[in-house]
């Protein structure tokens, strides 16, 4: 007992300084030592690769009426435009029709390779260069989830979003042939970088989502018809996003439920970057998924709703994605056969500080 009193009282405490340094050195080892959420890459690759894809096949018989030569904002003013804003598209580079056509075959493959995962670090350059330069070739024509759509394909290019579920993750299944082509000191300062440069993606990804759920619900505060509950109202009767017009009046008619659901989606919008922590989340999740789900249906926005339901899967955790691998049957492994699953897959145990990004 004396012992220990001894000891507990010559055991000097640590300095305010050292504890400091402490948390700096553990949150650079969780930047660096391995990537975060991969699986929510994965999503957001997928996902956004198919809405894009998705997006080009409906609009290939209006192509050129859009963003070819045909278009009434015509090449030439797009240039004028680039002069003024310094935006630039792959598009009007040629006034040409086959150039054009060539142009938007290469943007239907870089989607599909973008969402099959086949080399995707360059392949997400490319997408990226895609969506930018349909983005600013008709700028007069776009809307919010287009601007998401942009933001997005420009921060994927900094994460490992081919990891997961792509061509690149089969390809690399054995990790020896790349040990056998670099040296080990090149692979491990690689690792480092995609890990560093992937978290900051990711953690980017995340806080354009809260910035854009927050500013939305501030500015909706702001208006008085969101203040006395008769916003939707309004949304409802609007001539031009009325894709079904009796399902829109239906609607209407429940006032008390339309004046509580545009009190409780601007509660959504402000609140939502204060509650990613723990489970309370996963509710507020599926309230959001609602709330794009009837903007798909009664809006006739069905593309901003994807593009809004994709960027939440930023937030759902691997343990999540896992879970969903979990429900398909399993193959029985021969008895005497060991586990030959790569250690450095395994996905690191997340503290608090990465909760904002991965759950």
């Amino acid at each position: 007992m004396r012992q220990t009193e001894a000891t507990t009282e010559t055991t000097p405490s640590r300095p305010a300084g050292q504890r400091d340094r402490d948390r700096l050195g553990v949150l650079l080892a969780l930047l660096t030592e391995r990537p975060v959420s991969l699986y929510a890459a994965a999503v957001l690759r997928i996902g956004y690769g198919l809405l894009y894809l998705v997006f080009l096949l409906r609009e290939f018989p209006h192509r050129d009426e859009i963003w070819g030569p045909g278009s009434p904002w015509t090449p030439a003013l797009a240039k004028q435009l680039f002069d003024e804003t310094g935006w630039f598209s792959i598009l009007t580079l040629s006034d040409g029709r086959t150039y054009f056509e060539v142009c938007y075959a290469a943007a239907l493959a870089t989607s599909a390779l973008f969402v099959l995962g086949w080399r995707t670090r360059f392949v997400s350059i490319l997408f990226a260069v895609v969506v930018a330069s349909f983005h600013a070739r008709a700028i007069f024509m776009t809307d919010g989830g287009d601007n998401l759509t942009l933001l997005m394909s420009v921060y994927l290019v900094f994460t490992a979003c081919g990891r997961r579920w792509s061509l690149d993750a089969r390809r690399k299944a054995n990790p020896a042939a790349d040990e056998g082509r670099i040296r080990r000191w090149f692979h491990e300062f690689r690792r480092t970088m995609s890990a560093v440069l992937h978290n900051c993606g990711m953690f980017v990804i995340a806080a354009q989502v809260c910035f854009l759920y927050g500013s939305a619900g501030l500015y909706k505060v702001q208006g008085s018809s969101w203040g006395n509950g008769t916003a939707l109202h309004y949304v409802l009767n609007l001539e031009l996003f009325r894709p079904w017009p009796e399902l829109s009046l239906l609607m209407d008619e429940h006032s008390v439920a339309i004046a509580i659901a545009g009190y409780l989606t601007v509660l959504l919008q402000v609140a939502f970057p204060f509650v990613l922590f723990g489970r309370l989340k996963y509710p507020v999740l599926i309230m959001l998924l609602g709330l794009h789900l009837g903007i798909a249906v009664l809006l006739g926005l069905p593309l901003f709703s994807g593009v809004m339901i994709v960027a939440d899967a930023v937030f759902l955790p691997d343990r999540f994605y896992r879970s969903l691998g979990r429900l398909r049957p399993r193959t029985a492994r021969p008895s005497g056969v060991a586990n030959t699953q790569d250690p450095a897959r395994r996905e690191p145990v997340l503290v608090p500080a990465q909760a904002h990004i991965a759950g």
